[in-house]
């Protein structure tokens, strides 16, 4: 039996001690690497390898990161771990606006960027197996179709980032359970991590934001739920 195929990671990354730190890490993990630190030329590299993987810096010179990621989504949709030295809400909101679909705030730890690549990868296969259900899940006015993996709010289609789709499938798979922050975080990104919740949280608001504020409700002091009627 032949060996799988090493998987391939396109790091978009200006500054070079960094790059040159996340780039050893990830080919001590055994994946392959291209890293580029420009965006435009960022886009060709992504023409050309088809990485199951990017990892985007935010704030590169020229293009910036927003914009290669929203020319890399719309070309043909990949995972994105973003990179941010920008830690406010609104600018995280941005990110995952555009196609990203998770992020890292600077500094980070190559233990935990390496967690979340895996995570990544390994909500590519769960969402290949899910879609092979072919299910549709009915909540109030919102319907998930599990195989298209398309969104629709009282007959209006909501587009979803991948990890935005995970979280709602999740949340839709028990209509008004709680669940808490850190379950969520270890269902869908696949870590533990107690300072990372967070990314739940912001998450949860781009939710809001493309399907209405009484879509998902907080439960203070625990996590969230979807809501039975919406």
């Amino acid at each position: 039996m032949s060996n799988p195929q090493p998987r391939s990671i396109l790091l978009i990354e200006d500054d070079e001690t960094i790059a040159h730190a996340v780039r050893d890490r990830l080919l001590a993990e055994g994946f392959v690497v291209r890293v580029e630190g420009d965006g435009e030329r960022a886009l060709t590299a992504y023409a050309k390898m088809e990485p199951d993987v990017v990892v985007l810096d935010r704030l590169l010179p020229g293009l910036d990161g927003l914009e290669v990621c929203r020319r890399m989504q719309a070309a043909r949709p990949v995972p994105v771990l973003m990179l941010t030295a920008l830690s406010e809400e609104t600018d995280l909101l941005v990110g995952l606006g555009v196609g990203a679909d998770d992020y890292m705030t600077k500094p980070f730890s190559m233990r935990e960027l390496v967690a979340r690549v895996h995570a990544l990868l390994r909500r590519v296969e769960r969402a290949v197996q899910l879609a092979a259900e072919d299910t549709v899940i009915r909540v109030g006015q919102v319907e998930i179709d599990t195989a298209e993996r398309r969104v629709f709010v009282g007959g209006r289609e909501a587009h979803l980032t991948r990890t935005e789709f995970d979280l709602l499938r999740r949340l839709a798979e028990r209509p008004g359970q709680v669940y808490e922050r850190e379950r969520l975080l270890a269902d869908i990104w696949g870590f533990s991590e107690a300072a990372a919740t967070r990314t739940v949280d912001s998450h949860v608001r781009a939710l809001r934001r493309k399907l209405g504020p009484d879509v998902v409700r907080t439960v203070h002091g625990v996590g969230y739920a979807l809501a039975k009627s919406v």
